[in-house]
């Protein structure tokens, strides 16, 4: 059974929608959701008014930083409570969502949920076994932090003053968190879209291959050894590569309960992988969220806005 603390949770986002108005209901009376805008949306405005503790939080432009890395941080500023809860509105949320966040910090502390990434275009959809190993397994394997549904408490962290001001001076606010707190995942997934058009997974691509550099640079430096080998061994074994990397697959996708075909495409997206993550480390630039990021270094962030979504 969960323990009885107020909780706060913060939901970045550009307006009202399903995933606000699933979180507000799911609330406690001593519970408090912060919907966090960039600016002050009047139609959340007007929303937040049918609910006593649900609030509006108006994070203003970001300045060193991503859009969403200045929301959390808003938000953080703004939480009445000791208990934090971090979601993103591109999934459902059931109602029994934030009571059991609240029963696995009881169970073990700092805990994250795992995402599983649904393609909305044809390279996404093609791309979801990558995702499945990298954004689902590699999630539950290594620890890792993902900001879309994730419990601590500020005394988890070691500086919550020092987790703030490098927060607005980076780009991935999990990707920071990871340095943080130790998380624990739990394996309960979400059903998170990606991409959309061709262009913005191209982007996405970018921008999570510069996380991984400059938030796990070890990581990096060994992904690009293990793909390599793995590309080389499909290409001299083609056959039973394919044979191996399709069972693996299918295993990784049974163990999460992904029910998707996709698993059949692990092949050539293993063959894809070296001018991918290539090209991800390559760019100087993407965008995301409407915004264009420059990302020199780990605490060195520029952000334009983007007019047009185009490769830099």
């Amino acid at each position: 059974m969960a323990d009885d603390a107020p909780t706060t949770v913060i939901l970045p986002t550009t307006g009202w929608n399903d995933a606000c108005e699933a979180v507000a209901e799911q609330l406690r009376p001593t519970d408090e959701l912060l919907v966090v805008c960039d600016e002050r949306v009047e139609p959340v405005a007007a929303r937040t008014d049918d609910y006593p503790n649900v609030e509006l939080v108006v994070a203003g432009e970001p300045e060193g930083c991503s859009g969403k890395a200045n929301a959390i941080a808003a938000g953080m500023e703004a939480a009445e409570t000791e208990r934090i809860v971090w979601t993103d509105d591109d999934f459902f949320h059931p109602p029994d969502w934030l009571e059991g966040l609240r029963v696995d910090y009881e169970r073990q502390g700092p805990t994250t949920e795992v995402p599983v990434f649904v393609g909305q275009d044809p390279l996404s959809v093609a791309l979801e076994p990558a995702y499945a190993v990298s954004g689902t397994l590699g999630v539950y394997v290594g620890n890792v932090p993902w900001a879309g549904s994730l419990v601590f408490d500020r005394r988890d962290l070691e500086d919550e003053a020092a987790f703030l001001d490098d927060l607005r001076r980076t780009v991935s606010d999990d990707g920071l968190l990871m340095e943080y707190v130790e998380v624990t995942p739990v394996k309960r997934t979400r059903r998170v879209e990606m991409g959309g058009s061709t262009r913005e997974t191209l982007e996405n691509q970018v921008r999570f291959t510069q996380i991984l550099r400059w938030h796990a640079p070890a990581s990096t430096a060994l992904q690009a050894l293990v793909t390599g080998v793995l590309t080389v061994g499909c290409v001299l074994f083609p056959l039973p590569a394919l044979a191996l990397t399709t069972l693996c697959m299918a295993g990784i996708y049974a163990t999460f309960g992904i029910r998707r075909s996709t698993f059949l495409a692990a092949y050539p997206v293993v063959l894809a992988a070296v001018p991918l993550f290539v090209y991800g480390l390559a760019r100087r630039s993407f965008v995301w969220g409407g915004r264009r990021y420059r990302w020199h270094d780990k605490f060195d962030v520029t952000v334009e806005r983007a007019e047009r979504v185009s490769p830099e």
